[in-house]
């Protein structure tokens, strides 16, 4: 029966005493006998997606504040109920006014390893990283956005483990689609025009040390060539049409060629590929998966 005497508002003067705080039920740090389900060890268990200005700083040293999202997580044993999840925030909030380098992710894992008395720790933050780019032949230029990723795990020794992500938009002229165009022309006199994409190219890579967004878009680009453009004139979209005859790619080419640009930089020691080509002949996306083939490694 529902108590009609209770206050049914809320009272901006009430004041939190110690002793009151001390009362409140905290079912997280519970006894075992409230684990509901099977009573057994948990890998990640955290938060996804806070958000908040972050700095980072470029490959000359200009120090950028960017919107991330961050997800954090620890490990939770067999035998424990739930962990504090406000303390992932408030941990990592400790950190907000630093520059984002491995030594501040390597502190900020170690601190939720002992805040929330975890044996395992991990991180992710997702942000947007601008780049002026010029156009092809119009003298332009304009910021292009790159979904970049930097992902660490620490294990219960300590030791520390990094990612970087990157989503990477390029365009995919078909070599097919050209040669049939070309067919049609020389043998009957015919106007065709071969088919192209907007394509993205998505890679997870392990490295001895993060690389600058700068120098890992520097990879791709030198890796696929027809990345699409930002600022684009008449002149600009002649150049890139040219762009994309000169370096017609299947899906498949184009796991190679990020393969082969990534296996020969020396700071990186694994990772996976993954291309989709938005098709405009098919009503389905044509996509290739490579890795470099560490054992155990990434798949």
């Amino acid at each position: 029966m529902i108590n009609t005497q209770l206050k049914r508002f809320y009272d901006p003067t009430f004041t939190m005493s110690e002793s009151y705080k001390d009362s409140l039920p905290d079912l997280q740090n519970g006894p075992a006998s409230l684990i509901e389900g099977a009573n057994v060890p948990i890998q990640q268990v955290g938060i996804s997606n806070f958000r908040l200005p972050l700095k980072y700083a470029s490959r000359s040293g200009e120090i950028l504040t960017l919107e991330t999202s961050v997800d954090g997580y620890v490990s939770l044993d067999a035998g424990k109920k739930g962990i504090n999840m406000s303390r992932i925030m408030r941990t990592f909030y400790e950190f907000k006014d630093e520059v984002i380098t491995p030594e501040v992710i390597e502190y900020i894992l170690r601190a939720y390893r002992e805040n929330l008395g975890s044996r395992e720790s991990f991180i992710r933050m997702n942000f947007n990283y601008p780049m002026l780019k010029e156009s092809l032949r119009s003298d332009l230029e304009g910021y292009q956005y790159y979904a970049i990723g930097l992902e660490a795990h620490m294990d219960d020794r300590g030791r520390m483990r990094s990612f970087m992500h990157i989503d990477f938009i390029y365009s995919s002229a078909c070599p097919c689609s050209f040669e049939l165009a070309e067919h049609a022309r020389e043998t009957r006199d015919v106007a065709a025009i071969s088919h192209s994409q907007r394509s993205v190219s998505q890679v997870t890579l392990e490295t001895d040390r993060f690389l600058h967004p700068e120098e890992l878009v520097e990879l791709m680009r030198s890796a696929l060539m027809t990345e699409t453009q930002v600022m684009v004139k008449r002149e600009d979209e002649q150049a890139f049409a040219e762009l994309n005859g000169a370096y017609q790619k299947f899906v498949e080419d184009a796991a190679r060629l990020v393969f082969d640009k990534l296996n020969a930089h020396p700071q990186i020691r694994d990772f996976v590929v993954r291309c989709a080509h938005m098709e405009s002949l098919h009503s389905h996306d044509a996509v290739s998966r490579i890795c470099k083939g560490v054992p155990h490694g990434l798949r």
